[in-house]
């Protein structure tokens, strides 16, 4: 990897980790330059726009992270709710293993801080949360779900999951994970017709 995209990519994770610790308004470019050890020009070179620019990076490699993950965990279940089980399970033991600091729930720093001052923020939070949905929704109806109902049980999972993640950061503890995974797995297996 070559010094210039090691050092954007260390500018990114600098700032992810910092939207997530203290927050969007919070963070700010002169601390994401120290805690990065990045020149400031370097800052302002691959993110011209400044703060805002680096939040939509943050936020769409957020997004393809949890895609992926979303995919490799599906590959690997006979079914969506097994998967999707796993899925918060694995997050569930990675947020545990962090320590509940320093882990990178999305939907806590990008879509509650940053939608209310930037349309094109919200804009990429809406995106990303239906990505997401989509993602499940397609798996459901290759299984054989109504469309109508992949819908509903899609944005029901990602609810919950972003709900229990909120609650396990929160209380540092991974046990609502872990019942958001029972309950969901239920949920769509009877969607599913009890596959």
């Amino acid at each position: 990897m070559s010094a210039k995209s090691n050092t954007k990519d260390v500018i990114i994770n600098t700032a992810a980790r910092l939207f997530f610790s203290q927050g969007y308004h919070a963070t700010g470019l002169n601390q994401i330059v120290q805690e990065s050890k990045a020149p400031k020009g370097s800052l302002y070179h691959y993110f011209p726009g400044g703060k805002e620019e680096l939040a939509l990076v943050c936020i769409e490699l957020a997004n393809v992270q949890i895609l992926q993950a979303f995919q490799c965990t599906f590959d690997k279940h006979d079914n969506t709710g097994d998967a999707i089980r796993q899925f918060i399970v694995d997050l569930a033991s990675e947020a545990e293993a962090a320590g509940f600091t320093g882990f990178l729930p999305f939907s806590f720093w990008a879509a509650v801080e940053t939608s209310c001052i930037s349309l094109e923020l919200r804009t990429a939070c809406q995106r990303v949360f239906s990505n997401w949905q989509d993602a499940i929704k397609q798996q459901l109806v290759v299984e054989g779900v109504p469309l109508t109902v992949a819908a509903e049980t899609a944005l029901l999972v990602i609810s919950l999951m972003e709900g229990a993640l909120i609650i396990s950061l929160t209380n540092q503890s991974k046990e609502p994970l872990l019942t958001a995974a029972d309950y969901l797995s239920v949920v769509i297996k009877q969607s599913l017709g009890g596959k």
